[in-house]
């Protein structure tokens, strides 16, 4: 068995998820980022939570930081003027070009077992790169483990759980701390056998 921890970005309305970005780290120590450059941009950029939380993680220019009153007599860190998507960064590539190049990353994967955390909306969208769930290609799991069931099985509460340090809502880098809770979990298990 070698795991493969991985989280996507999405849009999602209750009808349809559609993939911004993902994110893919496996114990051979192989990783993959993409960005979706046919994602429904428009759409996003109405969406206040993804452009505060994820868009700032994504390969922009005209960007600009720098302090935006959060409420409550408070500032933070934020985008001030968001830019848009540098579509010419490798990383940002059409739906098909990411689906093909997931497809050969887990299939270069021996005994490939899949990995999120609250992994059920991630699960449709990584599955809906081929299309429907019987188009997934062969070597592609059918289902993702789930750390949070994980945790809850074996008796833990969220709190305490490693905390992420940074990074939180960029696909890659929430896909290396599930490898890191993943892999704390197994330990946790391991003491108490």
């Amino acid at each position: 068995m070698t795991a493969i921890d991985y989280d996507l970005e999405f849009l999602e309305d209750g009808h349809s998820i559609e993939l911004i970005s993902i994110g893919m780290v496996c114990d051979d120590g192989r990783e993959y980022y993409a960005v979706n450059s046919d994602a429904p941009w428009d759409r996003i950029r109405e969406h206040s939570w993804l452009m505060e939380n994820v868009w700032p993680h994504l390969p922009l220019v005209g960007h600009k930081s720098g302090l935006k009153y959060a409420g409550g007599g408070e500032h933070k860190v934020g985008l001030t003027s968001p830019g848009t998507l540098d579509r010419r960064d490798s990383r940002v590539k059409p739906h098909w070009v990411i689906a093909n190049e997931v497809r050969d990353f887990i299939q270069a994967t021996d005994d490939p077992h899949l990995w999120a955390n609250c992994g059920a909306y991630d699960f449709v969208a990584l599955a809906q790169l081929w299309g429907p769930l019987v188009h997934r290609p062969t070597g592609v799991p059918i289902r993702t483990n789930d750390i949070q069931q994980e945790r809850a099985r074996l008796g833990l509460r969220r709190d305490e759980l490693p905390q992420q340090e940074s990074g939180e809502h960029n696909a890659l880098a929430d896909a290396r701390h599930n490898q890191t809770v993943r892999r704390w979990l197994a330990e946790q298990e391991a003491r108490a056998s």
